[in-house]
């Protein structure tokens, strides 16, 4: 019996860790720089805007953070920052946007993408809640998605969404 129980307790630590290793070389896997573009929604019931975008992303063990800058239309430009932190399967950090403000982010990874809940800092879409996923793509692709609910039909929908290469 102890020696079941001992068996038990290794297979344990073996899977925790092992746990923590995927973390680690998920996050290690979204390093770098990265350029691309996708659409962004401008306001509900309106277009999309096209956009290209240039993003670099730092990560460690248990943390990555991003940094980025979209264009619009030759002239307009906005930046993005977000530093997320991984605590063995959840996820939480600041994302900042258009609105200069901190946004909170909480979530966890599920196999190739992370999927956050964000509370923005000011009301957005008619509410301050939406959700963002960050997903790798293959080798070399990054996509990034906000989604919101519209606050008439009840519908999904995204509000942007970034197709990104490494460069």
């Amino acid at each position: 019996m102890r020696a079941l129980s001992a068996i038990a307790l290794i297979v344990a630590l073996c899977l925790s860790s092992g746990a923590f290793a995927s973390e680690e070389d998920f996050l290690q896997s979204i390093e770098g720089q990265w350029t691309g573009g996708g659409k962004v929604l401008t306001k509900l019931g309106g277009g999309k805007v096209d956009v290209s975008c240039s993003m670099k992303s730092d990560a460690d063990r248990s943390s990555f953070s991003m940094n980025g800058t979209c264009s619009a239309l030759v002239v307009v430009k906005r930046t993005f920052t977000a530093t997320v932190k991984a605590s063995g399967a959840s996820y939480s950090g600041n994302y900042v946007g258009v609105s200069g403000k901190p946004s909170k982010l909480n979530g966890s990874r599920e196999g190739n993408t992370l999927n956050l809940d964000v509370t923005w800092a000011n009301e957005i879409y008619g509410d301050r809640q939406a959700r963002m996923t960050i997903e790798k793509i293959g080798g070399g692709g990054l996509r990034i998605r906000t989604l919101d609910q519209d606050p008439e039909s009840g519908e999904t929908i995204v509000t942007t969404q970034l197709d990104l290469q490494r460069r």
